[in-house]
């Protein structure tokens, strides 16, 4: 294992943006702002906003930025007011698969999933990019949803925050996960825990939201 990253694909984190993009098209799944609906796209945006950013779309403010960057195609599209050039990479390989997750660590609005009460929007997120050197079934991408969040989970409950409440925060009212892959190597048919792509998934999406929170 050691933390090289994935050949053929880019990773620039700056003050404006976390900006990942493919040599050639990635496959992708994912619940972004914009491009949530792709199957494919060469580039991933997770643009910086202030912390009191406010607007009537958006979308619009993120296709704008994306266009100034030179982006003329499809892409996937996400925000947060978390310090983008403090983004965490980590990447891990063994027996073949490479796996590497890119993580913004914002706490504007921790809430407890299933406890907290309906909680106001803020631009503060815990936004997830797992880039993965592989061949994924479509349901391993949703395997890959789930393990993300569920080791970005135990680093939040390991730095023991929590809700206004005093509850054990789950994540933020506006987490958004992107799961990427490149469609080549390695064809992984699930990738929940008990597997070795979904081990290295909650490996380095652990480890990322732990830097994140500035923890080791």
């Amino acid at each position: 294992m050691g933390e090289m990253g994935i050949d053929g694909i880019e990773i620039e984190a700056s003050p404006a943006a976390v900006w990942v993009w493919g040599c050639a098209p990635l496959r992708v799944l994912s619940s972004a702002l914009v491009g949530g609906e792709l199957d494919a796209s060469r580039h991933i945006l997770n643009m910086h906003v202030e912390n009191g950013y406010k607007a009537e779309s958006p979308a619009r403010d993120l296709i704008a930025f994306a266009r100034r960057l030179g982006i003329a195609g499809p892409f996937v599209g996400v925000m947060t007011a978390a310090p983008t050039h403090e983004a965490a990479v980590v990447t891990e390989r063994l027996d073949g698969v490479t796996v590497t997750a890119v993580v913004t660590v914002g706490l504007g609005t921790p809430i407890a999933a299933g406890r907290s009460p309906v909680a106001p929007w803020r631009p503060s997120t815990i936004n997830t990019i797992v880039l993965v050197d592989g061949v994924l079934e479509r349901a391993a991408g949703v395997n890959a949803v789930i393990t993300a969040t569920e080791a970005k989970t135990v680093a939040l409950a390991e730095a023991g925050i929590q809700t206004p409440e005093g509850l054990s925060a789950t994540g933020t009212a506006t987490d958004a996960v992107v799961v990427a892959w490149t469609g080549r190597g390695p064809a992984l048919a699930y990738l929940g825990p008990a597997t070795l792509g979904g081990w290295l998934i909650g490996r380095t999406v652990h480890r990322a939201v732990a830097r994140g929170l500035g923890r080791p």
